[in-house]
Order: structure tokens, then sequence, then C-alpha cells
């Protein structure tokens, strides 16, 4: 890609693009409707440019293939739906424990179980935050439109090399099925990080320093040799029962992310300035509620909307300051309350009122705006 180019593209061709441009160069997976095109996308390119493809013989093999790849010192992705995302839950918070630097995308769909498997949905927010036991780190990206999905697609792998962390990208069928013009971004027109190596001696490495809140990560190979486990471990990578060790590790992955909240939350906000009701909707549903407060303003009501782009770190402090605003929030979301409860936990002045549908159609603008208009 010398320059950029103009594609007309599905929203998981343009996550394929954005991981190429990240410069991942392992996929490893098992197809699920509806991410299986990242699969096919990764599968037939990255063997043109010296990568690898593996297809699993399950989605737990995806994901534990992934993170041999990124341990290799390769950036690494996989890609499931609802189901896979479960079957996912052990190994990624081992990556968490184990610091591994991780991309996973969830395309998500109808559930539970099998459920709507061609169907959107938006009922993984709380699996991604919560899914695997434990207290753990968890940074989840949520875009709602293609050239979003490439870009945020970069940020997750940016995000993971730079705080050695799985970083999921959130985003509905809808998204990742329509088709929208793009343009892929000449190299250098986005940031691209890679993970920090040691610079020492490999007898004085430790992949766990607790000298840093983010140690840098040799790969396998490289003539560092050093112990990953999902014990908890000491700086060496090797077991340990110190809980004096045990809790400062526990409490360092977690600072990472929490010290850097600034960096990590992104939002958009739409006619936020002078707004008395709120939307506050991620995905596809966003896209409806752009369309509704558009509406709403056209008939004098001073609506508003707050799309996260990261919905976790939950975006409290945005959420707070909307609250001391606008009199009502308005939460629409494909599913039965999950983000609306996250509002609601931050919003002391203003009511919060939520939207939810679960049938496999999309929240259109005509409810939300209803809705608007019930609260004007």
């Amino acid at each position: 890609m010398a320059e950029k180019k103009k594609k007309l593209l599905q929203g998981n061709e343009a996550c394929v693009e954005g991981a190429l441009y990240a410069g991942c160069r392992f996929y490893a997976g098992y197809p699920i409707t509806p991410s299986t095109e990242i699969a096919e996308g990764m599968s037939v390119r990255l063997p043109k440019i010296g990568g690898k493809f593996i297809q699993m013989e399950d989605e737990i093999g995806g994901i534990a293939a992934a993170i041999g790849g990124s341990l290799a010192g390769l950036k690494s992705l996989t890609a499931t739906s609802g189901p896979g995302f479960s079957l996912k839950q052990e190994c990624l918070g081992y990556a968490c424990l184990t610091e591994i630097p991780l991309v996973i995308v969830n395309v998500m769909r109808g559930g539970p179980s099998t459920g709507y498997p061609t169907g959107p949905s938006q009922a993984d927010i709380m699996q991604a935050k919560w899914g695997t036991h434990g207290d753990h780190p968890a940074i989840a990206l949520t875009p709602s439109y293609v050239q979003e999905i490439l870009s945020e697609t970069v940020r997750a792998f940016n995000l993971s090399e730079k705080y050695r962390t799985p970083v999921i990208v959130l985003y509905d069928e809808i998204i990742g099925h329509m088709r929208e013009p793009i343009t892929i971004p000449a190299p250098g027109d986005l940031e691209v990080v890679d993970r920090a190596k040691p610079t020492c001696p490999p007898e004085e490495y430790f992949p766990y320093d607790d000298r840093y809140d983010v140690a840098p990560l040799a790969p396998f190979g490289s003539g560092y040799r050093f112990h990953v486990t999902g014990l908890n471990h000491k700086k060496d990578g090797f077991p340990t029962n110190d809980s004096k060790i045990i809790r400062e590790n526990n409490e360092r992955i977690m600072r990472k992310v929490d010290k850097n909240l600034e960096e990590i939350w992104k939002n958009e906000e739409t006619y936020l300035d002078d707004a008395e009701i709120a939307v506050f909707a991620i995905g596809s549903t966003a896209r409806s509620a752009r369309f509704a407060v558009n509406e709403a303003r056209k008939a004098g009501i001073k609506a508003g909307l707050l799309r996260p782009l990261t919905i976790w770190p939950f975006p409290d402090k945005a959420v707070k300051e909307l609250a001391k605003k606008v009199k009502v929030i308005i939460v629409p979301e494909l599913n039965l309350g999950q983000m609306v409860n996250e509002v609601e936990r931050c919003s002391k002045n203003a009511e919060v009122i939520g939207i939810h549908r679960v049938d496999g159609e999309p929240i259109n603008p005509a409810q939300i705006l209803d809705v608007i208009k019930k609260h004007k």
C-alpha cells in the first residue's frame, strides 16, 4: 500500500485491512457466522506477505494458537461470534494474567446458545468485561462504521501492544456485513505501535519485571529464555505462593489500564453542547440514534448523542459529565439491558431510560425518536 485507496468493503473485510495495516502476521481461528469473512480474508492475504494462517479444530484452539503466535513475536488475531467467544474465555483470562498482546474480534449475533446466527445482537457487552474469571484488565472497542472497523482494529493492536494485554473489537452483525465506501490509509497515516522489546542481556531479562507497569516482551526464539504460566508468578514467570507478590501483580495488571484511561477512552459527541435529552448508543444502534437525534433537532428538540468507541473501560467520566447537563439519557441496545445499568450507575442527576430489542431486528430511528419526543 503505497498510497490511499478507495474501496467498497464489507465491515469484516475492513477488519482484515485494519489488521494487516497494524502489522498482524498471524491468524488462528475457527469459522463461525457472522465473522467468517475475517478468517477467509486473512487466509488469502497473510501468505502473500509472509504471514501465517491456521484454521484450528475449534474456538479454544484458535485463541490458544493466537497466544502462541504472539509469544513468538507476531502480532496475532482471532475472530469469532457469541458461542465461540464463550469458548475463548479461559484462554482470554490466561492472556490477561500472562500479559500477552492479542486482538480478539467478536461480531455479535443473537443468543444465548446457538441463538440466531444471522441476526444482530449487542448482548456480549458484559461478557467482554466479565466473561473470564478473576480480576483482570478489559479493553473493548465498539466501531459503528465500516471505516471505523479498519481504524479501530488498528487501535486495538496498538493498545494491545502498548499495554501487553488482550483487546476486544466488538461490533454487531449489521456492521460486520454492511458494505460502505472507505479509504484504505497510506502507510504512516495511522499510528502503528509495536511492543517494547528488551535491550538488556538475556541473563538480566525478566518478562514480568516489577520495575515496570508494562515490562518489555522478548519473542520466543530470540535468545531470551523465560517461563509462561497461568499460575500467579514471580518476575521470572515461575509460579509463586507469595501473597505479597500475588497481590502486587494482580494490582499491577489492573493499574496499567486504570492509569491510562484518558488514552484508552474514545467518544464521539453530537449536539451535546446544549442538549437537554441525550442518547447513549454503540454499533448499528448508534447509526439509528444519530438519525433520530437529527430528526429531533429538526423538530426543535434539543437532543444529542454520546457514542463511545471504547465501551471498556466504561466511559464513566463522559457519562457523569453528560448527566449533569441533560435531564434524560436514553440507552437503546440490542439486548435486554446491559449498558443501561452502567449508564444509570454513572448518572446521578439524569433519568435513564432503556430501549431494548432481541428479536433479531435492528432498533430503528423511529423507535428512538418516539422515546425522545415523549421526554422532551
